[in-house]
C-alpha cells in the first residue's frame, strides 16, 4: 500500500469519526462508517488491506525496482 492511499485512507477515517462523534451521521449508519472508519485505520498501520489481493492492485510504488 503506497503511502498517498494511507494518507486518503486515514484523512477519510477521521472525517467519518468527526462525523459519527457530531452527531451528524448516526443509527445503524453511523455504526457501519465507524468501524469502516477502524478498517481503513487498522489497514493503514499495517500497510495491507485484504480487498486488494484478489484484483491484484498495488498502490506501492516500485522505486528501483526492474
Amino acid at each position: 500500500m503506497g503511502r498517498i492511499d494511507k494518507s486518503i485512507r486515514i484523512i477519510l477515517a477521521l472525517i467519518f469519526a468527526t462525523l459519527y462523534y457530531a452527531g451528524v451521521i448516526s443509527g445503524v449508519f453511523g455504526i457501519i462508517i465507524l468501524i469502516l472508519a477502524a478498517i481503513f485505520v487498522l489497514t493503514s498501520f499495517i500497510g495491507f488491506c485484504p480487498l486488494y489481493a484478489p484484483f491484484k492492485i498495488n498502490t506501492c510504488s516500485l522505486k528501483g525496482k526492474k
